[in-house]
């Protein structure tokens, strides 16, 4: 199964992991928050591509188990990875926006 992985802009080490999507090139490119609720879209902010993986049963994830991965991707469409518990400083300045955009 290959996917397309976004971060958000709302929130550091926070990502979206889509099923990739073939398009052909008269077709225009497909929003990757369109499968999330107004709620989640609002919570994630701007999808920013990250990059496409190829996700198979014995490929080791950083953060997440693939086959949880792959079984939420098939289920609900998307997996939303959340950052890790204790590893964001509850004190830190919130980020300005992405620079340069």
């Amino acid at each position: 199964m290959w996917c397309e992985i976004y971060k958000s802009s709302k929130k550091d080490e926070m990502y979206l992991y889509v099923a990739r999507v073939h398009s052909s090139d008269d077709q225009e490119p497909t929003d990757p928050l369109a499968i999330l609720s107004d709620a989640m879209k609002s919570a994630f902010g701007r999808a920013t591509f990250v990059m496409s993986l190829e996700l198979y049963e014995e490929k080791k994830l950083a953060r997440a188990n693939v086959i949880h991965v792959m079984d939420s991707i098939q289920n609900n469409g998307y997996y939303l990875q959340l950052p890790p518990e204790g590893l964001i400083n509850p004190n830190a300045v919130e980020p300005e926006g992405l620079r340069g955009a």
